[in-house]
């Protein structure tokens, strides 16, 4: 999965500021009707103060959508941009620094609220290194926040975090349990993450937190989710019940505008209308399934993974077998609502994947793949045994 973009890590401690965004115009604010169009609210009353709001992972991938989404919104006074490196966005005042450096706090003074969006959900990078850095970051820029008078912060994680299960409720509620475990990718980071955010306001009276939780996030990004659709055959286990909700990141952008203008607050998913089923996802996808029992399908992904054929764990397996759609009935509630449906989310991924080919999770060039497709997926994952059989000779297991 990947929600925010991943970051590599900070070699560059300066500072660069860029300009700073006139001030917004007093009474200018505006509403978002159900559709999401910018509508002008009604003026009555005094107007809301437009407050400053920081975007941390600011350079790219949805932290740079959500500034350029912000610097253009009447509705915001200020927007700070944190990244390793400077964005595209002239309009927000620029700092250059790693989210892990205390001097983080400096950067943030004068602002209401701060969107956390520096995470690294890379399925390549070392897992030791990626929870070092979302742990010390999440850690670091909610205790800097406080410092600095921030009175919001607003992280975005996954409703991964709710765990794919076979008793899960079609949808669960926001306020659902939280019963995912470590066991795929990123997820752990996340339970972390949130645990954090939890935590902060005890420790920081006056500090708040908003969550944000997107379904499978579509739109420029890499994930064990969106590689499932670059293989030859949609793995199937038998016995399972797949379903399936996206978010386009252009929604997830959106949302994130609602909670940093605080439209929004507490713990909320983000995601198209409904669901789709699996025999709804091959029909409009094309691609037809290859069903495997359990024990061979968990075993092999685990066996590959194990001897670092793949980057993705077995546990990344569960959010292809068990539901975890989510109902998004506090956006909505809010009056936001999604701009795409899960067939025109899906529609979109299977362009990007277009002529990726991925096998367990693993990336292959174009010969393997080549091969892949002739011989099946079935036929790659059921030698996974022969792998590990090789591998284990010439370690001389």
């Amino acid at each position: 999965m990947s929600s925010p973009d991943p970051h590599a890590l900070g070699k560059d401690g300066s500072d660069e500021s860029g300009p700073a965004p006139h001030d917004a115009e007093i009474g200018a604010e505006h509403d978002e009707d159900v559709s999401g169009v910018r509508q002008p609210r009604n003026q009555a009353g005094p107007p809301r103060r437009s407050p400053v709001i920081a975007v941390t992972g600011a350079a790219s991938g949805v932290g740079a959508a959500l500034v350029s989404r912000l610097a253009a919104s009447d509705e915001v006074k200020q927007v700070v941009a944190i990244d390793e490196r400077r964005g595209d966005c002239a309009a927000a005042q620029w700092h250059v620094l790693d989210v892990r450096d205390p001097a983080i706090a400096e950067k943030l003074r004068g602002a209401d609220v701060v969107v956390h969006l520096a995470l690294d959900l890379d399925l390549e990078t070392d897992p030791a290194a990626r929870t070092a850095y979302n742990v010390r970051g999440t850690q670091t820029v909610l205790t800097a926040a406080a410092a600095a008078g921030v009175h919001r912060v607003v992280l975005c994680t996954s409703a991964m975090v709710y765990g794919a299960l076979p008793d899960n409720d079609i949808p669960l509620s926001e306020d659902s349990e939280l019963r995912a475990t470590a066991e795929a990718t990123g997820v752990g980071d996340l339970l972390e993450i949130e645990r954090l955010g939890r935590r902060a306001p005890r420790a920081h009276p006056g500090l708040n937190v908003t969550v944000i939780r997107p379904a499978v996030l579509v739109g420029g990004t890499d994930t064990a989710l969106t590689r499932y659709f670059e293989s030859p055959r949609l793995l199937v286990v038998a016995g399972s019940r797949p379903t399936w909700q996206f978010c386009h990141v252009e929604d997830l952008v959106s949302a994130l505008e609602y909670a940093a203008l605080e439209k929004v607050e507490g713990e909320l998913a983000v995601g198209c209308e409904g669901w789709l089923e699996q025999e709804e996802v091959e029909e409009l996808s094309g691609i037809r399934r290859m069903e495997l029992p359990s024990a061979v399908a968990l075993g092999a992904a685990a066996r590959l993974h194990r001897i670092g054929l793949t980057p993705s764990p077995a546990g990344d397996l569960a959010y292809t077998m068990h539901p975890w759609v989510v109902s998004v009935s506090g956006l909505h509630a809010a009056g936001w609502r999604p701009r795409w449906t899960n067939e025109e989310v899906l529609a979109e991924l299977l362009q990007e994947v277009a002529g990726r080919h991925t096998v367990a999770g693993r990336r292959l060039g174009r010969k393997d793949a080549t091969a892949a497709g002739a011989a099946g997926a079935t036929v790659a994952l059921l030698g996974a045994a022969a792998v590990v059989r090789a591998a284990r000779r010439r370690r001389g297991l």
